[in-house]
């Protein structure tokens, strides 16, 4: 345009007009965007006819940024949608976006005038968010999507969750006057700008649609990923292909938006087979400023939304003084996601009135931005005059509208006052109540396992398996047909019970369709072809001569590789996991601690979610844990962090140390009734360990045990047993060929080996069974592979010593306290674990 226009008063990069105050954003050139021939054709138009579609589409309130995209159909449909198409918005739609405007401005005056000291992260100066989400969802509707889920930082919750998700007034007021149900005992709450709901949007035109808004900690973007994963349970529920028939709608803030990872994890997963949500629709509110950090030291990007351009997302910028530019841009980014079913980016350029909470002054740091933005009116009231003078609406009719929801709040708010419950004073007992056992039974019938083994081992007609790996198969079925299994058929045939009992499985993590340690293989790769083949997947399906595996009722089994990535994916399946009651959902980390790039999900969804918004989840986390010597980042998946989180029966915490255990674990999750998320810490060793392996009776006789005896108790004589070892994993299975081996040993203190299969909920009373089995004993150690500081035992202490002072001399073994989790030398690894071995039951001879 510069070229063309020479004469045009204003410098191209400063063509669009943007920014409602003009402080901040000053770089926006699009005077490019035009050079793909979006005015090619057959008719030739004068220069000036070009230069006013042009600036109509570019050098306005929008500014359209799609060169990026290397689709030449996407960049040619946008074009198509904006150079030469009018901008008129019809009065009905007029009158209607004020009325949202009214709806926005009135609610946060309301509570800016009646709760002047409490936080609100008010939408002041973003009051275009409100109509720009309605039209969205108007869009969206008119196209069929069935519903929304929308997830959101704090700042503009409250509005949303009026005005958008229809939560009552009455609601929101009753959380500002601090009200609490007497007769609610349960869970501590959050603040009011955390919180979600689920409620229905209606449009002007009396559509309707579904809309939930997630709940969502103060991890900014933490919600991004979980409100993809709900979404995609929903639409795999809905079971409508690639029709994608659930919208997801992501609000974000400038400065989180660029700066946290997350983001641009969230954006990666938007085209994976598995993640797939059909595209979403993200809103940026620009506010031009984070909590006082300017856009200069928040991001070396130019634009706060340069990240989407990693995935071709179209980004939209728009004035958010421009209401009917917002409602307009609204539609196009529902008509693209339509289109096209990738995500699409709009930014609203405005800004934020008070400072990051309404007590905080912004002017310390930002001293001429206030200035401008204390002078300037707000969006309602430029709306306003625009219409009044085209004539539009009388000035009257503006203000009465605003009156009259001013009207509707106050009366919402005696309502809230009058119906107040009695002040609760203190806080009342809470119920002691028993930990629900995991479940009373997992066994199945053989016919069952005998189903899927035959499938897990018979591949397809014609279908080439790996040289190696057919001899791996081979030596399985082996197994499985001497009557024994290991952990990997364990867990396919524990997963393969639930997928012919009707239950879906979901397990997705870093190369988990393989394995990690090469021993799942649940997709196999044809040799010669390359096409995949997923034993479990098929089931419900008849293949070669297998007719007798045929169960039309078989649950669905979906497994894939995930990115290289703890904190989205995981944000994922929580998610998934949150909307699939009925599923079993599991994340696997390459090695335990991966999770650590979670710890964010972990601790403000995982672990707290329940007790902060009342939202259970039964998602499962297999981490692979255990010393073998391996160094310091692949040892330890955090035991300790697990269970320092694990209160009122929030978690399942486990290491279970056989197939069958393993086997009814992951049987009896599927099958709790109130759900609650479960941590295995996985083994790496033991996974072709022969210790390890299971008879196939166990999985038909026996069901889930929290507490093991030791497994030569019928050689042992328990009343001359004087000192017991608890133990947790793979080194119990040391400690008991330590035993072993010093049997014979003269003097020899005679040692029981007990394996604490389940940590959280604690299991008080099996534990105290097995114990009281061995009458004489004396002496309790607990013995650990972690150091003294981490691991189980800061965690087992104090219940251990309440459960057995009386009786026995309680003492622990473990590798000194250290800030590493485990030395990188195996060498002196071996030096450890002797040490440990020597100190827990005894050392070995000296031969001389």
């Amino acid at each position: 345009i510069a070229q063309l226009d020479p004469l045009s008063p204003r410098p191209p990069e400063l063509r669009a007009d943007l920014d409602p105050t003009s402080y901040g954003l000053t770089v926006w050139d699009y005077d490019r965007v035009f050079l793909t021939g979006g005015l090619a054709g057959s008719e030739e138009l004068p220069l000036s006819r070009i230069l006013e579609i042009l600036r109509s589409a570019y050098c306005r309130t929008v500014g359209l940024e799609f060169m990026h995209i290397q689709a030449p159909e996407e960049k040619r449909w946008i074009q198509g949608q904006v150079e030469g198409v009018s901008s008129t918005v019809s009065a009905d739609e007029q009158r209607h976006v004020l009325g949202r405007l009214n709806a926005a401005e009135a609610f946060e005056r309301f509570l800016h005038l009646r709760y002047v000291s409490q936080k609100r992260f008010g939408l002041e100066g973003a009051e275009s968010t409100i109509p720009f989400l309605d039209a969205v969802l108007d869009e969206a509707s008119r196209r069929g999507t069935v519903e929304a889920v929308l997830g959101m930082a704090h700042r503009g919750r409250l509005n949303v969750l009026a005005n958008i998700v229809g939560k009552s007034y009455q609601e929101i007021f009753a959380e500002f006057e601090g009200n609490l149900d007497p007769e609610s005992v349960q869970g501590s709450g959050d603040v009011k700008y955390h919180k979600g709901a689920t409620g229905k949007w209606t449009g002007r035109d009396g559509n309707s649609l579904p809309v939930s808004l997630a709940s969502n900690p103060s991890h900014l973007e933490a919600v991004d990923a979980v409100v993809e994963g709900i979404t995609r349970a929903k639409q795999d529920r809905l079971n409508a292909g690639e029709e994608y028939p659930v919208l997801p709608v992501l609000i974000h803030g400038d400065a989180a938006f660029a700066g946290q990872g997350v983001v641009a994890e969230t954006l990666n997963l938007s085209l994976l087979k598995g993640y797939r949500t059909g595209g979403t629709v993200h809103l940026v509110i620009n506010n031009q400023l984070g909590f006082t950090t300017p856009p200069d030291a928040a991001r070396s990007s130019v634009y706060a939304t340069d990240v989407a351009k990693m995935v071709q997302a179209p980004i939209i910028h728009v004035n958010g003084d421009d209401p009917e530019a917002c409602v307009r841009v609204a539609r196009l980014a529902v008509a693209f996601r339509e289109a096209f079913h990738k995500d699409v980016v709009v930014e609203i350029v405005c800004y934020r009135l008070h400072g990051h909470n309404e007590g905080d002054d912004p002017s310390y740091t930002q001293p001429l931005m206030y200035k401008k933005i204390e002078a300037h009116r707000s969006v309602r009231k430029i709306y306003t005059e625009t219409l009044v003078k085209r004539g539009d609406i009388t000035l009257e009719e503006a203000e009465q509208a605003l009156a009259d929801f001013s009207a509707r709040l106050q009366l919402a708010l005696d309502e809230t006052r009058s119906a107040a419950p009695p002040r609760v004073t203190s806080l009342p007992a809470r119920p002691v109540e028993e930990p629900e056992p995991l479940i009373e039974s997992t066994k199945v019938e053989r016919e069952a396992l005998d189903r899927i083994a035959s499938r897990l081992h018979t591949p397809p007609p014609g279908f080439t398996v790996h040289p190696k790996l057919a001899s791996q198969l081979a030596q399985r079925q082996e197994l499985y047909a001497s009557g024994r299994v290991d952990w990997a058929l364990g867990e396919a045939l524990a997963l393969g019970s639930l997928l012919l009992e009707g239950t879906g499985v979901r397990l997705t993590g870093q190369d988990t369709r393989r394995g990690t340690f090469s021993q799942r293989h649940a997709t196999l790769v044809d040799y010669e072809t390359g096409l995949e083949y997923t034993p479990l997947a098929s089931l419900g399906e008849k293949v070669g001569d297998d007719a007798a595996v045929a169960g039309e009722e078989a649950g669905r089994f979906v497994i894939r590789d995930s990115l290289l990535s703890e904190y989205a994916a995981l944000g994922f399946e929580y998610g998934y996991s949150v909307e699939s009651s009925d599923i079993l959902v599991a994340w696997e980390a390459q090695f335990g601690d991966f999770a650590n790039g979670a710890q964010i999900i972990i601790d403000n969804f995982l672990v707290a979610a329940e007790e902060k918004w009342g939202q259970s989840s039964g998602l499962v986390l297999l981490l692979p844990h255990g010393y073998e010597g391996q160094g310091a980042e692949h040892s330890s998946a955090r035991l300790e962090r697990f269970l320092s989180l694990s209160a009122n029966d929030n978690l399942t915490v486990a290491q279970p140390t056989t197939a069958a255990q393993y086997f009814h674990l992951l049987r009896a999750q599927a099958q709790l009734r109130h759900r609650r998320p479960l941590i295995v810490m996985t083994p790496k060793s033991l996974l072709r360990s022969q210790m390890a392996r299971s008879a196939v009776d166990e999985l038909l006789e026996e069901t889930w045990r929290e507490v093991l005896d030791d497994p030569g108790r019928g050689a042992l004589d328990p009343a001359s047993v004087g000192r017991i070892v608890l133990a947790s994993g793979k080194i119990a299975y040391d400690a008991i060929a330590r035993r072993e081996f010093l049997r014979e040993t003269p003097d020899a203190v005679a040692v029981a080996v007990v394996r604490l299969e389940q940590l959280s909920p604690w299991p008080e009373p099996q534990l105290l069974e097995v114990l009281e089995g061995y009458p004489n004993a004396n002496e309790l150690v607990y013995l650990q592979d972690e150091p003294e500081n981490m691991g189980a035992w800061s965690f087992v202490h104090d219940r251990l010593h309440r459960l057995v002072r009386e009786r026995f001399a309680l003492r622990h073994v473990s590798r000194d306290s250290a800030g590493s989790p485990a030395t990188g030398s195996h060498a002196l690894h071996e030096l450890e674990l002797e040490r440990l071995l020597a100190e827990a039951i005894g050392p070995v001879p000296v031969r001389t």
